[in-house]
């Protein structure tokens, strides 16, 4: 392929993902089935996005390089010099790496974000630096994304970055799907949902009557979920048919990841056809390069074009991290130590003046592998809390956010004070989004706090799990060595 041609198609992915990540920005986290069919509100520059964000960020850092070289270690580095998103896998990744794990861990331990849609949104780049060359391109990705995933949410960005590599030189949507699914696990729940969907798609079903079986099968409560979003992407790349409006309309339609998965089919199909892109989308966004403010320390190209070619100048320069063997960490110095026992009773949710009665009679020391813990439901009677008194410290006096958040029955109190507690249901926990009754903003001083949770089964779950935090209530980032390990 000439350079003019690699130029044209590049550019035609990040316009693509510009537009559909601009008219999916305003539903982001929506419930599907929606009815757009054009911007609304229609936008006079591009809406900014993580999506574009971080692929800007690591080409910066590459450029920078004298002999670029695409390194897990360089990204890690970059995540904490550059990077303040506090939401789910991103703040993990940003945690981990500043407890001292290393890159290749970052996104492995701890994650309740394992399968989110973080790394996926942002193959392109890899695509563009591996045109025609998937393997290559798979490679280029695992060093990104295992910062921040692993499992599906690996998988998925390899998926992306296969298919969009072979999107430079192939245009068949089926040809296109069986490479990508060919590099991820056939075991894997992501390989099985992008089949169903495909199967779905071919019996003559409408859009909502696919829509809803991909609900009834993959639908999640985190609405940043890759498997979900994936037959969703899926779904529209198929029955969009090439044309790109219905394509991008499709996908963001289904409500949830709307601005990822609108982004995503975008570039794809923007890539495929540069062309084919409609000037009444173009039009509103322009083509000047918008980062959102939590990226900071680098000066950006000045538009997507100067972006494309500062990729085209990286492309031939650019080389592999040479294999070598993973470090070896001791995660049990990151596990959690709990005082634990029941207490045979409960405590009314409306009694906020109550204070806790750590259990008088046995208690046991407990330890959980980090922030996300777990016991089987039945070591908890009727009419019992399993009550667990974890420590935290601070080294100044600081206003944080402390979290557990959970699907069971749970209460909370902060030195022998009741924050927060209510009776299961949905769980998202990042400190950003976490749901009402699950966590509590509290000016605290300087040292060690008390941290005691009560939990009790909620409907007839085998396992009660959960995730605690501290966080600063302004950032919404960690406190990574807040919690007593």
């Amino acid at each position: 392929m000439n350079r003019e041609m690699l130029r044209k198609k590049m550019l035609g992915c990040f316009l693509g993902k510009s537009v559909g990540g601009t008219l999916g920005a305003p539903y982001e986290g929506c419930e599907g089935p929606l009815a757009l069919t054009y911007y609304d509100p229609v936008p006079t520059d591009m809406i900014p996005n993580d999506d574009l964000d971080l692929q800007v960020l690591w080409a910066d850092k590459l450029a920078k390089q004298p002999k670029p070289v695409i390194d897990r270690d360089l990204f890690g580095q970059a995540w904490l010099d550059h990077v303040q998103f506090p939401w789910s896998e991103y703040g993990i990744c940003i945690r981990n790496l500043r407890m001292g794990i290393p890159a290749t861990y970052a996104g492995s331990y701890d994650n309740w974000f394992v399968d989110g849609l973080g790394a996926a949104i942002r193959s392109e780049i890899w695509a563009c630096l591996a045109p025609g060359n998937p393997k290559l391109a798979a490679a280029y990705m695992r060093e990104d994304a295992m910062l921040d995933h692993k499992d599906n949410g690996l998988h998925a960005a390899v998926f992306l970055a296969v298919l969009e590599s072979m999107a430079f030189v192939e245009s068949d949507m089926d040809k296109l799907l069986d490479a990508a699914m060919a590099e991820i696990p056939a075991d894997s729940k992501l390989y099985q949902a992008v089949h169903d969907t495909r199967v779905w798609c071919s019996q003559d079903r409408t859009v909502t009557e696919v829509f809803h079986l991909i609900m009834k099968h993959y639908g999640h409560e985190d609405f940043t979920n890759c498997v979900m979003n994936f037959c969703f992407s899926v779904m529209a790349l198929i029955l969009g048919k090439g044309d790109f409006e219905k394509t991008i309309c499709l996908a963001v339609n289904c409500g949830k990841d709307a601005d990822c998965t609108g982004a995503t089919v975008g570039s794809i199909i923007g890539m495929i056809d540069p062309e084919g892109i409609p000037e009444r989308w173009l039009k509103p966004i322009g083509r000047k390069l918008v980062l959102s403010p939590p990226i900071v320390g680098i000066t950006p190209p000045a538009t997507l074009d100067d972006f494309v070619d500062q990729l085209l100048e990286l492309k031939d320069k650019v080389s592999l991290r040479p294999a070598r063997p993973d470090e070896k960490v001791d995660f049990n110095q990151y596990a959690l130590t709990a005082e634990c026992g029941l207490f045979r009773g409960w405590y009314r949710l409306d009694d906020r003046k109550t204070v806790a009665k750590f259990p008088v009679g046995k208690t046991v020391k407990r330890t959980f592998a980090g922030s996300n813990g777990f016991i089987e439901a039945n070591e908890v009677p009727i009419n019992s809390l399993y009550m667990m008194k974890f420590k935290f410290k601070l080294g100044c006096d600081r206003k944080v956010r402390v979290m557990f958040c959970t699907p069971s029955l749970s209460r909370v109190w902060i030195d022998g004070t009741f924050a927060f507690g209510r009776d299961g249901g949905w769980c998202q926990p990042s400190f950003h989004h976490c749901p009402i009754n699950q966590f509590a903003d509290l000016e605290l001083k300087a040292g060690e706090h008390e941290f005691l949770v009560g939990v009790a089964p909620f409907a007839d779950e085998r396992f009660i799990t959960w995730t605690i935090g501290v966080g600063d209530a302004k950032d919404m980032q960690w406190i990574p060595d807040a919690l007593v390990y």
